[in-house]
Order: structure tokens, then sequence, then C-alpha cells
């Protein structure tokens, strides 16, 4: 199965959604903050990438444009996670070159369609 890279900084969110996540067959590597989500992208070169948008160091916007401005890994697709659902937020992701975006808390059913349609 895919291995899809989760970048949470919240403990208890990223254990229940890997958890969820694995059940389904996903691998996972993770990442607990932008910077580490950049360095985790480039060495595992995961099929998608999970990235919560408020993280320490590095935000998840900042480190998605990282990610996308580097040639090995711009095809990754991200699908932002965001507690915020505000006005914009959406537009604010797709504009930091995330390919979707989806609110917390996680449903996990329209979770598994938005990363199964960008899933090779």
């Amino acid at each position: 199965m895919s291995l899809i890279l989760l970048v949470e900084d919240n403990e208890m969110n990223r254990d229940m959604l890997s958890r969820r996540l694995k059940r389904k067959g996903f691998e996972l590597v993770y990442a607990e903050d932008g910077v580490a989500a950049v360095a985790n992208a480039k060495q595992h070169l995961p099929a998608l990438i999970l990235m919560d948008v408020s993280l320490p160091e590095m935000d998840g916007l900042e480190a998605t444009k990282l990610i996308k401005r580097d040639p090995t890994t711009e095809h990754i697709p991200i699908i932002a996670l965001t507690a915020h659902a505000m006005d914009g937020d959406r537009e604010r992701c797709l504009a930091a070159g995330c390919n979707d975006y989806d609110t917390k808390p996680i449903e996990l059913s329209r979770l598994l369609e938005k990363m199964n349609a960008l899933l090779p």
C-alpha cells in the first residue's frame, strides 16, 4: 500500500489518525513540524502528504511551498489539514501548493476519498 507522510504536531491527533490509516493498509512516516516535513518528504518520497497547517518551527503552508519548489518532491500531492475553517483558508492552502484541503476533526471517509483521488 502507499506510503503517507503524516505531518501533525498534536500527539493525540497523530496517533488517532495514524491508527485509522494503518487499518486501511497505509504505511506511515511522521513529522511534527514543517522543518521535519520538508526533510522527511525528501528522504522518504511518500506517495502523499497529509499536512497540518498550524505547526511549530515552520507552518504547514511554508513547508508545502518548499516541498513544491524542490524538483525531487514537487510531484508529491499534499492535502492540508486544518482546524481553522475560515473563509479563504481553502484558497490560501491551494495557493501555497496544496492539492486539496480538509478540516478537523477528520471525517475518515471524506479524507480517504480525497486521498484516493490523488494517489497514483
